[in-house]
């Protein structure tokens, strides 16, 4: 399946009156960030009113995961917020008025309020995050505000390659960012994994515009 193709079915869900939501899922480093940004910038280009939320947004601050004890497993399901998550996709579906979302800070490695403005002509929301298929309840809530969620997987040397390098690059030194990848990534990485028979549609996607 080609890019162009994947635009078009994202396409098919703008809907001529309220409001569509689009996931994509997958394990860390699989790119789903660069292809829901790249299908933001398609939409874009072709006139569809398209906004990017992500899920990292809804990372637990630092301050909590330290006093959760759990500041060692950033990133795993019980890390994020995922009953806000799930409240804010459906603010977005049903709130006509204009709609402001976190985001997730990689410098500071920090969830920040209020950054994303969600326009009251917004057609459809394009959100990517690991656990949208995870089957517990409060990832189930999570799943059903979406129209439809598609699993993005590459590679597992290249992605773990990209992790690698993405924890470098934000300070970690190559033997921290490879213990933290086979430590905490791996792990919710095979986690994620479980989660793809419950995708919409299964994307391996490799000429992602950058």
């Amino acid at each position: 399946m080609t890019f162009d193709d994947l635009v078009a079915r994202a396409q098919a869900l703008v809907p001529a009156r309220g409001r569509a939501l689009l996931g994509v899922a997958g394990a860390p480093g699989a790119g789903k960030t660069t292809l829901a940004l790249a299908l933001v910038r398609a939409l874009t280009a072709a006139g569809e009113p398209v906004v990017h939320v992500p899920m990292d947004g809804f990372h637990l601050a630092d301050v909590e995961l330290d006093r959760l004890g759990r500041r060692d497993r950033k990133g795993a399901p019980d890390t994020f917020d995922a009953t806000g998550y799930a409240a804010l996709l459906r603010r977005l579906r049903t709130d006509d008025g204009l709609v402001y979302a976190p985001a997730f800070d990689r410098e500071i490695e920090q969830p920040v309020a209020g950054s994303i403005p969600v326009p009251p002509d917004t057609r459809l929301v394009v959100s990517e995050g690991n656990y949208l298929l995870v089957d517990t309840p409060r990832w189930r809530a999570v799943r059903a505000e979406f129209d439809a969620v598609w699993f993005h997987e590459t590679d597992d040397t290249l992605r773990r390659e990209r992790l690698i390098a993405r924890h470098v690059w934000f300070g970690k030194s190559p033997a921290a960012a490879r213990e933290w990848v086979e430590r905490t990534d791996e792990p919710n990485a095979r986690l994620i994994a479980t989660t793809r028979p419950r995708a919409d549609l299964v994307v391996a996607c490799p000429e992602i515009p950058a």
